[in-house]
């Protein structure tokens, strides 16, 4: 009978690392998406008593014109949000990553918007947004400012898409100096030697080698864009007339307070649905685009 083999000392410091990391997960991950699916399938209210209702809650979410256009709301925000951020950051990368004096402290500057809360930097664009731009447009007799851009039904989506691309352009733009650090200065320098024009050398040269952070910039851009929950809560509520009312603030607001947590239950499931396939349709078209170049 053979002899059981004992644990190396990294076999052990790696399951004392990966099994309180894995409980965390379970506890605070996988069991509330599977407690929320099965309560999907229920009529609850947040409170008291339930009945099994099968799928009519996923049902009656197609015929929802609340539901559907806080899906197109956040889809527009999204689309509009990530092509904004992943131009707006890769400018600021490849300025950044130029021969510029001082660029380590205009890089932590840059930094800074990530690092305060959502719902701090919402408040504070909302007296901005509120009080401070009225106030100029006023003064200096500016007619389309006069007035707060939050108070717009058809144009406070913007104000909060500002808030949301001022906040994310900072992490997207780390991890896009990150990719052109790692290309190669020879490329360049026999890219010089061939007469390359600036645009070229972008489009043949860097573009090509920035497809894999490109990638992850798209796919964790378009997450954090469909999930847009802080700025709302913090510059519009939702308003005015539920014209920015996102998935997140809708399953949230109704879910706990309105007494659809059932129904809302459903929303949530769906909606991640949604993300993981906008996830995986990013995935395999940068993938194909890396294959051809």
């Amino acid at each position: 009978m053979k002899r059981r083999r004992k644990m190396t000392n990294r076999e052990k410091t790696f399951l004392f690392m990966i099994i309180p990391a894995l409980v965390l997960f379970v506890a605070f991950n996988t069991i509330p998406l599977i407690t929320g699916a099965v309560y999907s399938f229920t009529n609850y209210r947040g409170y008291g008593d339930y009945d099994f209702v099968g799928i009519r809650n996923y049902v009656d979410l197609f015929s929802d014109e609340r539901v559907r256009n806080s899906y197109l709301f956040t889809f527009k925000y999204a689309i509009a949000g990530t092509v904004l951020i992943n131009v707006i950051s890769l400018l600021l990368a490849m300025g950044l990553n130029s021969k510029i004096k001082g660029k380590s402290l205009l890089r932590g500057i840059y930094f800074i918007p990530n690092i305060l809360g959502g719902l701090i930097v919402g408040y504070i664009f909302s007296f901005i947004f509120t009080y401070i731009i009225p106030a100029v447009g006023k003064a200096a007799h500016i007619g389309f400012i006069e007035n707060s851009i939050l108070a717009s039904e058809s144009h406070a989506w913007i104000g909060v898409l500002i808030v949301g691309v001022w906040q994310a352009v900072a992490m997207n733009t780390i991890i896009y100096i990150s990719g052109l650090q790692t290309i190669p200065t020879d490329i360049y320098e026999a890219g010089m030697i061939d007469g390359v024009t600036p645009w070229k050398k972008f489009w043949k040269l860097t573009f090509p080698m920035l497809l894999p952070f490109i990638s992850i910039n798209l796919v964790l851009s378009t997450k954090n864009m469909l999930m847009v929950f802080d700025q709302i809560m913090s510059l519009t509520k939702g308003g005015p007339a539920q014209s920015t009312e996102s998935i997140s603030y809708l399953i949230y607001n109704n879910g706990m307070a309105g007494g659809q947590f059932g129904f809302q239950s459903a929303n949530a499931v769906i909606f991640f649905i949604v993300i993981v396939i906008f996830a995986i349709v990013q995935m395999k078209m940068t993938g194909k685009k890396e294959e051809q170049l």
